[in-house]
């Protein structure tokens, strides 16, 4: 039989679970490179950017645009890895709460 105060439980639960894992995910920190490492960077698994290092040995005034792409590549490659650990850490919280695999999270 369906209950509602149940349903209403689980909900919160959920909530508050989703709340954590939004304040857990500031603090998981990703790194992306290109150019084989002479341009890195570090975001946040809560999307923000905290740091690039750049090799020196790739700083040319004549040649920007090459640069430009390195840093676009290493933030792309940092997405990436922020996307993939997002996911897993959001697939260990839905599965200590019996939630179906491959759920969508209102992220």
């Amino acid at each position: 039989m369906f209950n509602f105060k149940d349903m209403m439980q689980q909900a919160q639960q959920m909530q508050f679970k989703l709340q954590e894992l939004q304040e857990k995910l500031k603090d998981i920190l990703v790194e992306g490179e290109s150019g084989g490492g002479m341009v890195k960077v570090t975001m946040a698994c809560s999307g923000d950017l905290k740091a690039i290092s750049i090799d020196p040995s790739v700083i040319d005034a004549k040649d920007k645009e090459t640069l430009e792409d390195l840093i676009v590549a290493a933030v792309n490659n940092a997405s990436d890895a922020k996307e993939a650990k997002t996911k897993s850490e959001t697939e260990g919280m839905m599965g200590g709460m019996g939630l179906p695999a491959g759920m969508k999270l209102p992220f």
